[in-house]
């Protein structure tokens, strides 16, 4: 899952927000004095998060934070450097799917007893998928920072010509509006876009099943259990009946052009694209797209998505564990929240943010508020993003090379298998050692 979001889609932050802002915490005491912090974040976020350090430091003396932005393409391999070179920063932004492989190294300071302590963290006030990623081995090791999900965008105006004025509830009855809309499209256009060489659509659909992804303790996986095929049969049977484009990401050239000619008339997306579908369809469409929550499978409610998103962590070898947390207890707080959501357009972590007018009267973003509550988290295991890989060279066999269900699926739970295998002798070992 994507760890960053995309480039903003509102304006500056105005007076009235900044002095809410700079009334959020008061004049909180430094754990000590003349204390520097070293702050590293990502991408966009890394560009705008220094704009809030002013008011922190104004409101924390003696407590300086030097941030340090790099490109998400060369976070994972600087921060594992840092790890093993021991030149942490003392506070980073970490994409929660990475909190389970920093966890194992024991590079993450636990922050139960700050959260225990604090007036202004509770886990109550985070989405409840969300906070459980964070949440490794009985120890909570970050605080959600902006989050992260996937949603249905589509073309309403197409949607509506094909008999529905708005998005299905369940599967069956989505299936019914994809087959009504590629009736209706022109030769050469699908319902939906699904990339061939991506592991979110067919995780999701498992998890919109009630699949656990992974059994026993996420030792071994659980792809050939009914969950999972029903899923799998769901997502093959959009190929094979021409819904979706046996296509990559790569096979498409220009994302937004295409769902603007109508080639497809769905796709799965994330709250950075929010901005990117405003920029970059022509004028004429900008009323005839929006987002839905996933369908679920029997239409009761909404179906589950993914949890995602980036998380404040303090790092173990930090001297200032105590002025790190304030870093991170102060980013986490409402206000911060809505601040950094004017500045860089990621979704807040905090449920009261989204109380924010530019948050509650969008309709588009309140398709992810929605989905937010029913989200899951992907197994905290460090070996998740190599599993990923295994998901897309199966689901392709499937897709492009006709290879049978049964044959994938059982090739996928032998390859996890053989990859969970030394967490499988880590715990049994564990076991025998126990007194």
């Amino acid at each position: 899952m994507r760890p960053g979001a995309g480039a903003a889609r509102h304006p500056a932050i105005t007076g009235a927000l900044a002095l809410a802002v700079a009334g959020t915490l008061g004049c909180a005491a430094p754990a000590d004095e003349g204390i520097t912090l070293r702050f590293w974040a990502f991408g966009r976020e890394g560009e705008v998060v220094a704009e809030l350090v002013p008011e922190f430091e104004r409101t924390h003396p003696g407590i300086r934070v030097v941030v340090q932005q790099m490109p998400w393409t060369a976070a994972h391999e600087k921060l594992l450097t840092a790890h093993v070179g021991r030149t942490t920063p003392d506070v980073a932004q970490l994409g929660n799917t990475w909190i389970p492989e920093f966890a194992a190294l024991e590079a993450l300071a636990p922050l139960d007893s700050f959260v225990a302590a604090s007036p202004l963290v509770d886990s109550a006030a985070f989405f409840g998928g969300i906070w459980v990623t964070n949440r490794n081995a009985g120890r909570l090791l970050g605080v959600p920072w902006y989050v992260d999900t996937r949603v249905l965008f589509y073309r309403s105006d197409l949607l509506a010509r094909a008999g529905y004025a708005r998005m299905p509830t369940s599967w069956p009855e989505w299936r019914r509006a994809m087959e009504a809309v590629k009736a209706r499209g022109a030769p050469g256009s699908f319902a939906i876009y699904l990339p061939t060489n991506e592991w979110n659509p067919p995780i999701l659909l498992g998890v919109g099943a009630g699949s656990p992804l992974l059994a026993d303790d996420w030792q071994r996986g659980a792809f050939q259990q009914a969950p999972f095929r029903r899923a799998f049969d769901f997502y093959l049977s959009l190929y094979r009946d021409g819904l979706a484009p046996a296509m990559g990401a790569n096979d498409v050239a220009n994302l937004y052009q295409e769902f603007a000619r109508g080639t497809f008339a769905m796709y799965l997306g994330g709250p950075w694209q929010l901005g990117e579908f405003a920029r970059r369809l022509p004028a004429e469409l900008q009323d005839k797209w929006a987002t839905a929550p996933l369908p679920s499978e029997d239409g009761r409610e909404p179906g589950r998505s993914l949890a995602g998103g980036s998380s404040l962590v303090v790092f173990a070898a930090t001297k200032h564990r105590e002025a790190a947390w304030q870093l991170v207890e102060y980013l986490a707080q409402p206000a911060q929240q809505v601040a950094f959501f004017h500045l860089s357009g990621n979704l807040p972590a905090r449920r009261e943010a989204w109380a924010d007018s530019a948050l509650a009267r969008d309709p588009r973003v309140q398709a992810f508020r929605v989905q937010l509550d029913h989200v899951a988290p992907m197994p905290p295991i460090p070996e998740w993003e190599l599993i990923t890989s295994r998901v897309i060279e199966q689901a392709e066999r499937a897709v492009r090379g006709g290879v049978p269900a049964d044959s994938v699926l059982a090739a996928l739970d032998r390859q996890v298998d053989q990859i969970l295998e030394k967490r499988r002798w880590l715990l049994a070992r564990a076991r025998a050692e126990r007194p």
